[in-house]
């Protein structure tokens, strides 16, 4: 039963069929060959109850905020306002695309719309400064991954629903190790110009930066805000996720008509990439909730966990196991895809070893961040590069490649010092019990 799963879904995604149709597939087989009645019955009733999940809802509404920060203009003012911070620090420009991204991150919700908002201000500045085109690429490339990571995230919300656990404790345990990657990804950017001083141009700059820096702040406050409001009331008691969701997405409105740009083409081109965006997304989740219904109720779940476990490994190597095959997945699967379908299988593996849920969806999100811009599938990288237009995408390549290396450490630092990620949940919603 076990090879008979695997077969079908490597095949099936071999051959090119779209992921939701191989998931509901693979669901119908398994249904018909192996259940004790068909389960095709009940996928009315589980289309139905999950799209109507109400944790669900929150995430067309951060999709929507990313889809108006990105078109209205409040991105190059961000960036405008950071990077008087990093004038003098080497790689100047390079941190500036970090920095934004951590931001910008804090308010989308979305690593491709983080990427693109970014990629679209910083990339006319590159050829201007000199700066190594490979490492300039690669930083946005990269900093996009934040934007699932740093809290809100869609990703995050996805894997709660999957996985029964809290979006507030995900969401608390992902600041810290979002805002460590970031700073990570900035050392990596310091090291490999201090190593070779001709990846970015020398920090000559003379002068106070003070005046600019502390002029543009009003421009940094808005994104900023709009990220207290969102998990501000969320551990303030004030809203559930999905209520703080709504708070965010009207405040989004409202900031955007003040910088004045609603209008009806920036309206009609945000609804179109938030419905776009969201279909793919629930048409996925719809398919994979039918599948995982058949494995679970057929024993497959707990076949392949009890198959697992049988290896008799240590938990760490099994889990270091884990993560090489998700590194390797990565390369091939698209990300979204990559979560619903193993999710439902993985995460008992997982519980089964000791670690908790919520720690494991963060190294999970940071292994989907490295999926994002590992070849050949690696969507930030296709994404800063239709942004940028010309060149070869190799540059995209081999210019993400240090930032993979950012991502692993953290990983390693994660299981090394678990409490990065469940300090805050435990100290945030104390009422949720261990995490």
């Amino acid at each position: 039963m076990i090879q008979v799963t695997l077969l079908m879904l490597l095949t099936s995604l071999a051959v090119g069929l779209p992921v939701a149709a191989v998931l509901a597939l693979t669901g119908y087989v398994l249904s018909e060959n192996y259940a004790f009645i068909p389960m095709t019955a009940a996928s009315g009733e589980l289309a139905w109850s999950h799209s109507n999940d109400f944790v669900l809802i929150a995430a067309p509404m951060f999709i929507m905020m990313g889809e108006l920060m990105h078109r209205s203009g409040v991105s190059e003012r961000l960036f405008s306002a950071l990077t008087p911070w990093f004038t003098r620090v080497p790689g100047q420009l390079i941190h500036t695309n970090i920095a934004a991204s951590a931001v910008f991150a804090a308010t989308s919700g979305s690593s491709l719309a983080t990427a693109a908002t970014i990629g679209t201000v910083a990339i006319p500045n590159m050829d201007k400064g000199g700066y190594s085109r490979p490492l300039f690429l690669g930083s946005i490339a990269a900093g996009g991954t934040l934007g699932i990571l740093i809290p809100p995230s869609v990703n995050m919300i996805i894997y709660a629903v999957l996985s029964e656990t809290s979006v507030a404790d995900l969401y608390a345990a992902g600041f810290l190790p979002g805002i460590l990657l970031a700073v990570l990804f900035s050392a990596v950017v310091v090291v490999a110009v201090l190593w070779n001083p001709k990846l970015a141009p020398a920090t000559d700059f003379q002068g106070s930066l003070w005046p600019a820096r502390i002029a543009g702040l009003k421009h940094l406050v808005p994104p900023l805000c709009l990220f207290f409001l969102v998990v501000g009331s969320i551990y303030l008691g004030i809203a559930t996720p999905t209520e703080a969701a709504a708070l965010g997405l009207v405040a989004t409105v409202g900031l955007v008509g003040l910088n004045g740009a609603l209008t009806v083409p920036v309206l009609l081109s945000a609804f179109e990439g938030t419905v776009r965006t969201t279909c793919m997304i629930m048409l996925i989740v719809i398919a994979a909730f039918f599948l995982n219904f058949v494995m679970v109720s057929i024993g497959l779940v707990e076949a392949i966990t009890g198959a697992l476990l049988s290896l008799g490994w240590p938990p760490l190597a099994m889990l270091a196991a884990i993560v090489v095959f998700y590194l390797v997945l990565g390369c091939f699967m698209e990300t979204i895809s990559m979560m619903i379908a193993t999710t439902p299988i993985i995460v008992p593996v997982i519980v089964k070893l000791g670690y908790s849920p919520v720690w494991w969806g963060i190294v999970f999100v940071i292994l989907i961040e490295a999926a994002l811009i590992t070849p050949p599938v690696g969507l930030n990288l296709y994404v800063v590069q239709a942004v940028r237009k010309t060149g070869s995408i190799a540059d995209l390549f081999k210019g993400s490649a240090p930032f993979l290396v950012a991502m692993l450490l953290t990983i390693i630092l994660l299981v090394s010092f678990p409490q990065l990620a469940l300090w805050l949940p435990t100290i945030l919603n104390p009422k949720s019990g261990p995490v």
